[in-house]
């Protein structure tokens, strides 16, 4: 996917995800601190991150991948080779 996923289909990668919402975001970005979201997040609704996610494409972990209902966020080569190749 090479623009940022709108509100409804992060909502979508959420609800049907067995990871908790924090997985979705870019912990270690500048925008994530700014905000202050470490202590917002664990308490945020499905609807509340899908919507702050999709507002600034800065805030998803990257790489996104998404292949059917298949997906993963950030990259580690472990997890690459295994869930991908």
């Amino acid at each position: 996917m090479e623009t940022p996923p709108t509100k409804e289909e992060l909502l979508v990668l959420i609800k049907q995800g067995d990871h908790p919402i924090k997985y979705f975001f870019n912990t270690s970005g500048i925008k994530y601190r700014e905000l202050k979201l470490k202590d917002k997040v664990p308490s945020m609704s499905d609807e509340e991150a899908s919507e702050l996610l999709a507002s600034d494409g800065k805030l998803i972990k990257r790489p996104l991948m998404i292949e059917g209902t298949h997906f993963t966020c950030g990259f580690k080569p472990d997890v690459y080779e295994t869930e991908w190749l």
